[in-house]
Formats: structure tokens, C-alpha cells, sequence
């Protein structure tokens, strides 16, 4: 993480799946304090109250963690909660949920994720965007996840994608942080 701090990120998701607690929690506390040093932005996963108790700047809900009212309940108005979603009807739910972020996904395989939701690729983004339009809804702050490539994000900027998440190209090459953030602008 530190790389990728030192590389530029201003936004950092804890995500580790599968060990202790004490352990998470360490890993928590430690990433707060770092992406505070680098005026970063720190988002636990699933965590609501962890997120609270080491004061993170947010949260990220997926499908089946803690509904968006309860963990905006515990965080207060001023906390960032994000939610996952994989289809239109996921959308509209975290939509009217009034999350902050919609993480959409995923685009294709990914290794960082044990239960898989169903690959959307970019032909679901583009029918999920095209249903929103033609409800004549607001395009919410959409981030593309899940597989995602430095070579993606001209395609997705044009369907309408806000933003993308990279764990895996990022992790294996700090260094290719420039590059998104010139493709990004």
C-alpha cells in the first residue's frame, strides 16, 4: 500500500477477506494512519463498525453486508458509503439507498474476489447505463470494478463510467499509477 501511496493514490479500499480479526483490525489502523499522512482517502470493506471505531473516511457495503441506512446510522452524514452492485435492479437499489458510490462489476474475471458475481464486461455497462438514461435517471458516481486495465478506461469514460477501482495492475506495478491518472482526466 505504501507504494501505491507513494505512487500518488489519494483513495484506498482495506480489503482482506478470511483472517482474524485482530489481525484486520491492525491492518486497518495502520492503512488510517498512513493514508492520513498522505492526505488519502481510507475505505474499510464490509466493516461498518471498524470503520467507526479507527474514524476511516468510509465504508464499502457489498450485496449482502449491512444495508446503507444502518451503517450511515452508525458512521453519521459526514462518512463515505459505497456500495457494490452487478445488475440494473442493483443499481436502483443502491441508488435509492443513497450511497455515495456505486461499485459496478465485474467487468471480467478477477482473482481478488472468491464468490464471483457474473462478468458484466462492457456490454452490461452499456445496457446499465442505457436503462438509466432511458428512466431518465441521474448517472450516479459509478466506479467500474473487477478486473479492470489501464486500457479500459477510455472505453468506460465514453459509456458513462464516473471512475475505476484497480487493485490487481496497481499492486503488481505501483509505477502505472501516472498513467491512470492521465488516462482518467
Amino acid at each position: 500500500m505504501k507504494k501505491a501511496l507513494d505512487n500518488g493514490i489519494k483513495w484506498i479500499q482495506v480489503r482482506w477477506k478470511n483472517v482474524p480479526e485482530n489481525e484486520f483490525i491492525k491492518l486497518c489502523e495502520n492503512s488510517k494512519l498512513l493514508c492520513s499522512e498522505y492526505q488519502s482517502v481510507c475505505i474499510i470493506n464490509d466493516h461498518v463498525q471498524i470503520a467507526k471505531d479507527i474514524d476511516a473516511d468510509g465504508v464499502h457495503l457489498g450485496l449482502k453486508d449491512t444495508s446503507i441506512d444502518i451503517a450511515r446510522q452508525i458512521l453519521g452524514e459526514n462518512k463515505i458509503i459505497g456500495g457494490t452492485a452487478n445488475s440494473i435492479s442493483d443499481v436502483l437499489k443502491r441508488m435509492n439507498e443513497s450511497c455515495d458510490y456505486i461499485g459496478l462489476g465485474p467487468l471480467r474475471f478477477t482473482s481478488t474476489k472468491e464468490q464471483l458475481s457474473p462478468i458484466l464486461g462492457f456490454e452490461g455497462y452499456e445496457k446499465i447505463i442505457e436503462e438509466l438514461k432511458l428512466k431518465s435517471l441521474e448517472i450516479p458516481k459509478i466506479f467500474s470494478i473487477g478486473g479492470v486495465v489501464l486500457k479500459d478506461i477510455d472505453l468506460l469514460q465514453q459509456i458513462g463510467i464516473y471512475g475505476v477501482a484497480v487493485s490487481g495492475q496497481i499492486t503488481n506495478q505501483p509505477s502505472i499509477i501516472n498513467e491512470f491518472k492521465i488516462a482518467m482526466q
